[in-house]
């Protein structure tokens, strides 16, 4: 594999993926939810149709809707918070999935959690190794680079079913309140159209890892 052909594999998924999920949530932000709540008061019956308390639900910065387990938050945009659009009530609902599995402790949610500090910690210098070990001709430098990438790429794929786990507890809840289909089949679209964004990002990792290997092994 040339190292050309995998930076145009690379920026083909990512702006692919980038482009249809940016797509599908401005296509449903523009679709009003016929239960006329928001992004905020939709995450806030969800967890109490789940049994899950003392998650806190608080207004995001733009673009970062995301749950913590360290505080067992929910944070979401503005846009989401407030808003009454199909895009926010699938949003928040994913958000939601994220604070049940937790509640439960769902296995995949614990294995990501416990890579997390490895991952970050690798993510942040394993290039800085890398071309340290390629500069002063070290391939234990290298091969620690690899070991560390490798670490990052686990924890992509392990991020897929914890992913795709939230959206389906998401998809199951707004089912079960009898939305209308087109607004389920909308939800599904946006939600689908976020879990390619990490699908991508798996693939674009693994590939650069096979490169990687590949290097080493010339």
């Amino acid at each position: 594999m040339s190292y050309w052909f995998l930076i145009i594999v690379t920026l083909a998924l990512g702006l692919g993926a980038s482009g249809y999920v940016n797509s599908q949530l401005r296509k449903y932000s523009q679709v009003r939810s016929s239960s006329g709540i928001t992004g905020a008061q939709a995450a806030e019956r969800m967890l109490r149709a789940n049994g899950v308390t003392g998650v806190v639900i608080q207004r995001g910065n733009e673009g970062q809707d995301h749950f913590d387990p360290r505080t067992n938050s929910i944070a979401l945009s503005p846009s989401v918070y407030d808003n009454c659009s199909v895009t926010a009530y699938a949003t928040a609902c994913h958000e939601v999935g994220h604070a049940c599995q937790f509640a439960q402790g769902y296995g995949p949610l614990k294995i990501r959690s416990a890579l997390w500090p490895v991952a970050n910690f690798a993510s942040n210098i394993w290039f800085f190794v890398l071309i340290a070990g390629i500069f002063l001709v070290m391939n234990s430098l290298i091969d620690i680079a690899i070991v560390m990438y490798a670490a990052v790429v686990l924890f992509q794929i392990v991020t897929l079913p914890v992913e795709f786990n939230a959206s389906h507890r998401a998809m199951d809840y707004m089912k079960t309140i009898g939305l209308p289909e087109g607004e389920v089949a909308g939800s599904f679209s946006v939600l689908r159209a976020c879990a390619l964004t990490y699908v991508a990002a798996a693939l674009a990792s693994l590939l650069q890892l096979v490169y990687l290997l590949g290097m080493r092994r010339d």
